[in-house]
């Protein structure tokens, strides 16, 4: 489930952030491939976003994971980790 999440308008730093998301979600997941219907694509959201804040280093982060953030004790995120 994606949720709503917003932010403020006019504020540069939450905006890109958001901004480059965006452009990361259309070059590595919209755009990827050809799908036949916009079904095929809307079923591998929930694949990619999985890869993105799991496994996908970030440069921002200093090559780590967004999920690496949350500070959880290995066996908290092996239990999150589904």
């Amino acid at each position: 489930m994606v949720s709503d999440v917003r932010t403020r308008p006019y504020t540069p730093k939450t905006n890109g952030k958001a901004e480059r998301f965006i452009q990361t979600a259309l070059r590595e997941w919209a755009y990827t491939k050809a799908y036949t219907h916009s079904d095929g694509r809307t079923a591998e959201l929930p694949i990619w976003l999985h890869r993105y804040n799991w496994h996908r280093p970030h440069g921002s982060l200093k090559a780590r994971t967004p999920i690496s953030r949350l500070g959880l004790p290995e066996d908290n995120l092996l239990r999150l980790h589904s």
